[in-house]
């Protein structure tokens, strides 16, 4: 893999930032949802933003 750019670096942090912002809002709204399908919406949105942080993250290694 080519070297990232420090440009690069900054996006790939803001992006993993966001979606940190976001898994930890959808795991709240999961928690206190009391209809079923809304608290199994959210819970899938929380795991999928984890998901797409954790592929950013690969760039790094």
């Amino acid at each position: 893999m080519a070297n990232l750019s420090e440009l690069d670096l900054q996006n790939l942090r803001h992006l993993m930032g966001g979606y940190d912002t976001t898994h930890c809002k959808m795991k709240a709204y999961a928690e206190s949802a009391q209809d079923p399908q809304i608290k199994q919406f959210f819970e899938k949105g929380a795991k999928s933003a984890m998901e797409n942080k954790q592929t950013l993250m690969k760039f790094l290694q």
